[in-house]
């Protein structure tokens, strides 16, 4: 009950309606309105109630049955939906993180199919972080970036956390991939030199 009244309190219908009404006190306290104020003043909140509309969250998750380049679609989706939705410093860390995943995507392939890395990758894609987002999108804003819901943290400063966390989650596969990559050069270049040491290697093809 407590956390309804709150999200009301802070919803967008109830503080348009808010600042209209004032809008209607400040008439009358100037003047401009004698009779029948206090109509009026409730008319404006009610109107400004009504008007606005409230945010209605568009589901943010992504099928499970995505290939790789369906996944890159719906990525860069993600972030068209949010970009006008969010504060800047969740946009940033949210294209931060899709910038990993989209530099992986490509190479779920060498993957074992049953990896956890694979694993991972794809519910981060599909289901982590949509779902963060998802969570954050519902509240209305203002009880978002102001009221304490855990440790005194707000909405915002823990979607914050929990999007730094996939952020490094990301960033240390992508990061064991890279040395992948560095060791399979190494050991190339070790039977390239073990091969052609010898010049005449070039010419016997031996």
């Amino acid at each position: 009950m407590k956390r309804r009244l709150l999200l009301f309190l802070y919803g967008a219908p109830n503080i348009v309606g808010c600042l209209l009404g004032l809008a209607g006190l400040g008439l009358y306290f100037a003047g401009i309105i004698h009779d029948y104020w206090l109509p009026i003043v409730v008319g404006l909140y009610a109107g400004g109630w009504l008007v606005t509309p409230c945010p209605i969250g568009q589901p943010l998750r992504l099928s499970h049955e995505l290939d790789t380049e369906a996944l890159r679609a719906s990525l860069d989706e993600l972030i068209a939906l949010i970009r006008r939705r969010v504060p800047a410093d969740i946009l940033a860390r949210t294209e931060r993180i899709t910038v990993t995943l989209l530099e992986m995507l490509p190479r779920l392939g060498e993957f074992d199919g049953g990896s956890h890395n694979t694993h991972v990758i794809r519910q981060t894609a599909l289901d982590y972080l949509p779902a963060a987002l998802q969570n954050y999108l519902v509240l209305p804003s203002a009880f978002a970036r102001l009221h304490p819901l855990q440790d005194g943290k707000t909405a915002h400063q823990l979607l914050l956390e929990q999007l730094d966390l996939l952020d490094g989650k990301m960033r240390e596969i992508a990061a064991d991939l890279h040395r992948q990559d560095s060791q399979q050069l190494l050991i190339h270049g070790r039977f390239l030199e073990d091969k052609f040491r010898n010049g005449q290697a070039w010419l016997t093809g031996g």
